[in-house]
């Protein structure tokens, strides 16, 4: 076994190693997944729950990569976590990560963060235009991925789901989750505006978010905007075509 804790979180050593033993038989599942779980584990008389993600076994190529040539999941997700706040980035506090080879190969993975209560994640505001304050929200997230690039942080699962969004007073603050894949390098314009194709398919949120996008990079506004439609079209399209062949696929496998 492999694993590093935050000097913060040194002292919780003992109880999240108890409740990585136990993950199977005990804590809340959070949400659906399949592939990787998460699972949320109160700590007794303390304003604090860990959030721990139990990574997938990787298939045989990458129980090889993972064991000998690249970082895992966990560890990504932890260094990752803690660059992030170096930068003044918001993110849980990463707590730990876990990891368990074989011999000669990769096996399971953990990471374990602080779990955040948000009020929404940028999905919500994807399909509910009635959440108050809705069009600041948006253009306090479009800062806020200004910010990103500015540091030279291309988030590659810049998705709707992985930024929880606190309201703090009069102000919001964006916290990123599902940190395993992210590059540090100079940003071109195309990698700036690409990295918001993901995010929705509703065209008022891509003007709004291009304007103010457009406001922070001192960019003409129709310049940001049709190239961020564009992005989220040709993405858009991609996704689609992708489900229809996973469920030709099902289909045949019946």
């Amino acid at each position: 076994m492999n694993f590093i804790f935050s000097e913060v979180y040194k002292s919780y050593k003992v109880l999240v190693e108890n409740c990585i033993e136990n993950f199977q038989q005990e804590g809340e599942k959070l949400g659906n997944g399949d592939r990787n779980i998460i699972k949320l584990f109160p700590v007794e008389g303390e304003d604090l729950v860990l959030n721990i993600k139990s990574f997938k076994i990787p298939n045989l190529v990458n129980q090889v990569a993972y064991k000998h040539f690249r970082k895992s999941k966990a560890r990504r997700s932890f260094e990752y976590a803690e660059k992030l706040q170096e930068l003044g980035i918001g993110t849980p506090d990463p707590i730990a990560y876990f990891e368990y080879p074989s011999a000669s190969l990769f096996k399971e993975s953990f990471y374990v963060s602080e779990h955040l209560k948000a009020d929404y994640t940028f999905r919500d505001l994807t399909h509910n235009f009635d959440i108050p304050n809705h069009e600041e929200i948006v253009r306090a997230f479009t800062r806020f991925t200004f910010q990103l690039h500015e540091n030279q942080v291309l988030f590659l699962d810049h998705s709707p789901g992985n930024t929880l969004i606190k309201k703090e007073g009069e102000n919001y603050k964006f916290y990123l989750v599902d940190l395993n894949r992210m590059e540090f390098k100079p940003l071109s314009f195309k990698d700036r505006i690409k990295n918001f194709a993901r995010l929705t398919d509703k065209q008022s949120i891509i003007e709004t978010m291009s304007d103010e996008y457009a406001q922070c990079l001192g960019e003409d506004y129709l310049k940001v905007y049709q190239m961020m439609w564009s992005e989220t079209q040709q993405f858009q399209q991609k996704f689609h075509r992708k489900r229809k062949l996973k469920k030709k696929v099902k289909f045949w496998k019946k």
